[in-house]
């Protein structure tokens, strides 16, 4: 899927919500368990209630590595089923994968190629030749951390390097990559207060927007200093959303959690008309 075509159906849908499927068996409806397969049981039922409300959906791999080979088989079937009944929706693998060279290569087969997710999540601490592989991909996209919204992150990403964050130097290194305007960036929203020297840095770019919802981030605030002339962002809501009920109205009450993000969004487009 291209930028352009995201764009489009941003406005289209009047959203820019990103929806995590990070499935947890032990929080999912439990009359979901007797399903063959309740992982994908449950993906099905939230995209089936949701896709009109959202623009992308994220699927965290380590949600379905957990399970094995039956995990496995869950993300390809529930890839597969977006794919074929709604494609407009833009897919992201958010697999944090970053390893240099043909094993890099690799990965963006696995995740392209094989199971034809539009995106891919990227460590970036391995540099150039970690990333680029990725983004030889014609029309996919890679997405590198860049300031994320756990409480870890000041460990190292805000740390000064010869006088300059070091997400910043991440930010501005990328734009020299081979393909980089194939990139796309993880901020979390709450690091909002961060987003308007990103913007200098990088002002036309996606950025991927987890923490808005259970982690406290705030929806207003990240449009105000994040969002661009092309809208610029993705927000994601996973547990916020998808586990909204886990009785047998799961599906329903994920959707009006969807809907209440949703309406908040068109609220924030009509200031860009």
């Amino acid at each position: 899927m291209t930028t352009e075509q995201l764009v489009a159906q941003i406005h289209k849908k009047q959203s820019f919500l990103c929806i995590g499927l990070d499935v947890d068996l032990t929080k999912i409806p439990q009359h979901l368990l007797k399903e063959e397969d309740p992982i994908f049981a449950f993906n099905k039922e939230i995209i089936d209630a949701t896709h009109h409300l959202c623009v992308a959906y994220k699927p965290n791999t380590a949600f379905y590595e957990a399970y094995g080979i039956k995990g496995w088989v869950s993300l390809e079937k529930t890839i597969k089923y977006l794919n074929a009944n709604y494609p407009e929706i833009f897919t992201i693998a958010d697999a944090k994968r970053g390893d240099i060279g043909n094993t890099s290569t690799m990965y963006a087969k696995a995740f392209f190629d094989d199971l034809g997710f539009d995106s891919v999540t990227i460590a970036p601490y391995m540099g150039k030749d970690s990333v680029e592989p990725f983004l030889a991909f014609t029309d996919k996209h890679t997405i590198l951390l860049a300031l994320t919204s756990n409480a870890g992150a000041f460990d190292y990403q805000t740390k000064l390097v010869d006088g300059k964050e070091l997400y910043k130097q991440v930010l501005e290194t990328s734009k020299t990559y081979k393909g980089s305007k194939n990139l796309m960036y993880v901020v979390g929203a709450t690091k909002a207060e961060y987003l308007s020297e990103i913007r200098q840095i990088i002002p036309n770019s996606f950025l991927l927007v987890p923490g808005v919802g259970a982690q406290g981030g705030n929806l207003a605030d990240v449009c105000t200093y994040g969002m661009s002339s092309n809208v610029g962002l993705l927000i994601n809501s996973s547990r916020g959303i998808i586990y909204a009920s886990n009785d047998l109205d799961f599906a329903k009450a994920a959707a009006q959690k969807a809907q209440d993000l949703q309406q908040q969004m068109k609220i924030e487009l009509e200031k860009l008309s």
